[in-house]
């Protein structure tokens, strides 16, 4: 990680956005149901950045520990092909993934909230996180949205990375619902 730029510099190189989701994508509550079911909510403003930004030409990856149907087809129908639920090797399924796209570290930013993502976030380029992230993954961060996980986080960083790179650009037709 280039510890030397500010994460304004490196929002220009970035080409590859990830993100967990319980936490970033979530609020982190799960409600359960009488039936074991685990229900998620997600943000419809951090849903029209994911889809503006696949619509954009970046990559984008989900590398989640949890497992849900649910997110897989909501995540699915914004059009992310590479989501990767129930990892448990987070450095694993990044560097699959990198290997897999012919991608470079300083390329990613990773945006995670909680311990499991902080090996991770010591790798890549820029090291993001919600405003409610632990305190761990706040020190390892070169970006602190003003956002919390699950109410916008997502959409903070994806349309800076989008507006310094000139392609938020008012193609807003995306279905993102």
């Amino acid at each position: 990680m280039d510890t030397d730029k500010s994460y304004k510099e490196l929002l220009a190189n970035i080409n590859t956005f990830i993100f967990d989701v319980d936490g970033v994508l979530t609020d982190g509550t799960i409600t359960v149901t009488t039936d074991g079911e685990m229900l998620r909510t997600m943000n419809i403003k951090d849903g029209f950045a994911l889809k503006t930004a696949v619509d954009a030409g970046f990559n984008v990856c989900i590398i989640s520990g949890g497992s849900n149907e649910g997110v897989r087809k909501r995540l699915a129908g914004l059009g992310i092909k590479d989501i990767y639920l129930g990892a448990h090797n987070k450095i694993e399924q990044l560097n699959e993934y990198m290997i897999k796209h012919n991608i470079t570290k300083t390329h990613v930013l990773y945006m995670g909230d909680d311990i499991p993502d902080y090996p991770v976030m010591k790798l890549v380029g820029l090291p993001c996180c919600p405003q409610d992230a632990v305190q761990e993954i706040k020190s390892v961060s070169k970006y602190i949205s003003h956002k919390n996980g699950g109410k916008g986080a997502v959409r903070d960083v994806i349309e800076q990375v989008l507006k310094v790179q000139f392609k938020w650009n008012g193609n807003f037709n995306a279905k993102y619902d």
